[in-house]
């Protein structure tokens, strides 16, 4: 059976686009919702007959929890993929729907939103892209696959950050097929 998943992104959409080019994958993606209603990765999703939307933080954050959970679910997904999401997502959430994302970095190392220019300050020799189970706190979930990507001398964030997401993508289709067959219905 076809798993049904919901994307969620906030910038350019190239992890969604790799998801939605794989051919390997047995997956209906059945939205990409946005917190940016500016995101290049609305446009890739609507050139793909994909349905978006668009939810913004606005003035209180509560709300836009429970819009957020509504929203999911009402689609009646099997998982959620955070690829590029640049929002924590509140308990309930990651409670209720089975989540992963996509960082770009070897967790537990470098969490948070400037993994990339964290790595090349801390002046590692390699760092890398992890995809995690989500739970509640902020890159803290069980990690389901890692693959290192070695930092080059001269690297800046721009480049070791395009390096990283090349990896990335590769990896997170990898991903949602090794864990396709423990998401499966029983009808």
């Amino acid at each position: 059976m076809t798993t049904r998943l919901v994307i969620l992104a906030s910038g350019s959409g190239t992890l969604a686009q790799a998801i939605v080019d794989s051919t390997e994958l047995d997956i209906d993606i059945v939205a990409v919702i946005s917190d940016n209603r500016d995101a290049h990765v609305l446009k890739r999703a609507h050139d793909a007959g994909i349905k978006t939307q668009t939810i913004s933080v606005g003035v209180s954050r509560d709300q836009w929890n429970t819009d957020i959970i509504q929203a999911v679910a009402a689609l009646d997904i099997d998982l959620v993929v955070s690829a590029g999401f640049m929002r924590i997502l509140p308990p309930d959430f990651v409670n209720r729907f089975p989540t992963i994302n996509s960082h770009p970095a070897l967790l537990p190392q470098f969490p948070g939103a400037h993994a990339v220019r964290d790595a090349l300050e801390a002046g590692v020799a390699v760092t890398g892209t992890t995809v995690h189970w989500v739970d509640d706190g902020v890159d803290t979930g069980p990690i389901i696959t890692q693959m290192e990507v070695p930092i080059l001398p001269g690297d800046d964030e721009a480049q070791l950050h395009e390096r990283i997401k090349k990896v990335e993508r590769g990896l997170i289709v990898a991903t949602i097929a090794l864990i396709l067959p423990s998401l499966e219905r029983n009808v």
